[in-house]
């Protein structure tokens, strides 16, 4: 991405890794003073690098034990923004992406347990007119995942 020097990517991967390091910790760690590295920041927050500062939770310590993914498709293209629309207010729908091939939209959905999989598919889901398809694929054990990414 044009415009990040080295001291930039430096900051991102810090702040991926920890977000929490004080701004002492951050300008010991690259080598400036704490106010050039909220100066950073916050540039970085206003070009829309870094979007926003999240605390990540252990999906199974909360009681979401159920990783799927879920393939959705339809015909008719005036289903698009209802779906959208549903999908953008459920809290099970971690992430909604449109794809190529012989889908429309695939989820990353995370619930309880199959029961509520099946009420998510029959209430959210499949309950909209329109959705013609669906393909469920449910995630036995994870090895990677993960939120860091390196500027190209």
């Amino acid at each position: 991405m044009a415009g990040l020097d080295e001291t930039d990517r430096k900051l991102i991967a810090l702040l991926q890794h920890d977000d929490r390091m004080s701004l002492g910790e951050l300008g010991a760690e690259i080598g400036a003073a704490p106010s050039t590295i909220n100066d950073r920041i916050k540039r970085l927050v206003r070009r829309g690098i870094v979007s926003g500062f999240h605390a990540r939770l252990d999906p199974e310590a909360i009681g979401l034990d159920l990783l799927a993914f879920v393939f959705v498709g339809w015909s008719d293209p005036a289903t698009e923004a209802p779906f959208l629309a549903r999908i953008a207010a459920s809290p099970a729908a971690l992430e909604c992406h449109h794809v190529t091939g012989a889908w429309n939209y695939l989820l990353k959905v995370r619930v309880k347990n199959m029961r509520a999989l099946e009420e998510f598919l029959s209430g959210t889901v499949k309950a909209l007119g329109g959705v013609q398809r669906t393909e469920s694929i449910m995630v036995l054990s994870t090895t990677k995942e993960t939120w860091t990414l390196e500027p190209a």
